[in-house]
């Protein structure tokens, strides 16, 4: 598997190589062009200049080899007198017809010019070509026409050695080659140093997490770093490890809780087992024994029940099948199903609703949870109180409150009410056959609709439980029907 540092040390060097590559070649190419434009704008000046000594007095060919440099001298400065009458030693005068009729004292001995290039001349072009000889740098040529009276009458052809121009480029390349080294030795350092500083925190958070054990999930990473993206990544490792721990406690003190619900109705089952068949005993005593045995059995299967239930709707996808749902209906309907639980324990029990829309919701866990509700508030309602089922509509959402005339829950119960196992009257919640789970349900069921529950209560004024359905959309991940 392949190292990050080195990945980025290397895109870092291949990238900076590819730069430099493609700037060093623009650069080069650029040199040899204006290298090669100065040296044709040279001999193109010097060959015009000439050229029209040439074409005002055709005499001085046939005379002195220094007169026509002389001539060319008048009405300039010493600099550009010396540079003229350089470079005309590498100037020679051909007849229209290839004769060579004069030269400059540098110029050596050339092969005929060929008929292609006198025909050019002659029809007044000029043309540049290359010389290439036998020894030496090559020679860069200008040809240009020299008219007399309307007609092309010569052809003066001035030449230049690249000999300069080549060593000139020879350096231009070898200082691009040193800079270039320079460049890419620069950028391996800086890239090094810049994976270095990337990685380190990435590494210290690595190898924290490789040696985090269950002990010591209260520590937390602290990184002397001066970039904030990496505050913000420590600050979000930290979170993670925040919740990741939140969640081992909850599962820790679920899985005792739930050993600790079980272990009460197994003990007495073992119990009653053991005392049954110490001896013989009749038949109605066999009864009796098997009816309180029956009686831990139904706890162990009711909080099995209720397990199994908490683990579908507290899961990462409730397995909810949404459709649209009339809650009055629906409201209803519970309410003639627990008016004779109600009835029996003199208790009222009332359902106030206004018209409201439909909502998108599974029924039957929305059932559930309002059975749960209910059931609590029956419970822990006095005879002789009541207990009133009220169906609103409010900001965007829909309001289902149970409201009962119990005896209330102490502040410092109501942060914990919604908890797994939890109760605010251990010894009456036993009595009354519960399991500690049921508004941990009512919480699991609300929330996979995207809803919320609340308790409104005070002591010795009753409870208000009330459960808030979203309007219009479906719970995330839950497309309606």
């Amino acid at each position: 598997m392949n190292s990050l540092g080195r990945l980025i040390r290397r895109t870092a060097l291949i990238l900076m190589g590819g730069l430099l590559l493609g700037f060093s070649a623009l650069i080069y190419v650029g040199g040899d062009t204006l290298l090669s434009r100065y040296v044709d704008g040279r001999l193109l000046e010097l060959a015009e200049t000439l050229g029209r000594i040439i074409e005002q007095r055709p005499d001085v060919i046939r005379g002195a080899a220094d007169e026509l440099v002389v001539l060319g001298e008048k009405g300039r400065s010493q600099e550009e007198q010396h540079e003229l009458r350089e470079a005309a030693h590498s100037v020679r005068i051909l007849s229209i017809d290839g004769q060579l009729l004069w030269k400059g004292s540098d110029v050596v001995p050339r092969p005929p010019v060929s008929a292609s290039l006198l025909e050019q001349v002659k029809q007044g072009q000029t043309v540049f070509d290359m010389v290439q000889l036998r020894e030496g740098s090559p020679v860069r040529r200008v040809s240009i026409p020299v008219p007399r009276r309307g007609q092309v009458r010569y052809m003066l052809q001035a030449e230049e050695s690249l000999h300069f121009s080549k060593e000139t480029l020879k350096g231009l390349a070898i200082l691009l080659a040193l800079g270039s080294g320079l460049v890419i030795l620069v950028a391996w350092a800086g890239s090094a140093w810049i994976a270095r500083t990337v990685l380190t925190p990435i590494g210290l958070l690595s190898r924290r997490a490789e040696t985090m054990s269950e002990a010591d999930l209260g520590e937390r990473l602290s990184l002397d770093s001066p970039f904030q993206e990496f505050h913000r990544l420590t600050h979000t490792f930290n979170a993670m490890m925040d919740r990741f721990q939140k969640s081992c406690e909850s599962q820790r003190r679920f899985v005792d809780y739930a050993a600790h619900e079980m272990q009460t109705p197994l003990t007495v089952l073992q119990g009653n087992l053991e005392v049954t068949l110490q001896k013989a005993r009749s038949t109605e005593e066999y009864r009796e024994a098997l009816i309180g045995n029956l009686e831990q059995v139904e706890k162990l299967i009711a909080l099995a029940r209720s397990l199994l239930t908490l683990t579908k709707v507290t899961g990462d996808r409730p397995p909810l099948h949404l459709a649209p749902v009339e809650l009055e209906p629906l409201l209803q309907e519970l309410i003639i199903e627990l008016k004779l639980l109600a009835d029996d324990r003199r208790i009222s029990l009332a359902l106030e609703v206004v018209p409201v829309p439909t909502i998108s919701a599974d029924a039957q866990w929305l059932k559930q949870a309002l059975i749960n509700l209910l059931d609590n508030s029956l419970k822990y309602t006095p005879p002789g109180g009541s207990v009133t089922v009220r169906l609103r509509r409010s900001d965007g959402s829909l309001e289902i409150a149970v409201r009962d005339t119990g005896p209330g829950i102490e502040a410092e119960h109501v942060p914990f009410l919604f908890d797994r196992f939890y109760r605010a009257d251990k010894a009456r919640a036993r009595e009354s056959g519960g399991t500690g789970l049921g508004l941990a349900i009512v919480k699991g069921i609300v929330e996979a609709h995207g809803g919320t529950v609340a308790v409104d209560t005070q002591p010795g004024k009753g409870s208000e439980f009330t459960i808030r359905l979203p309007l219009g959309r479906a719970p995330e991940g839950h497309p309606s029907n």
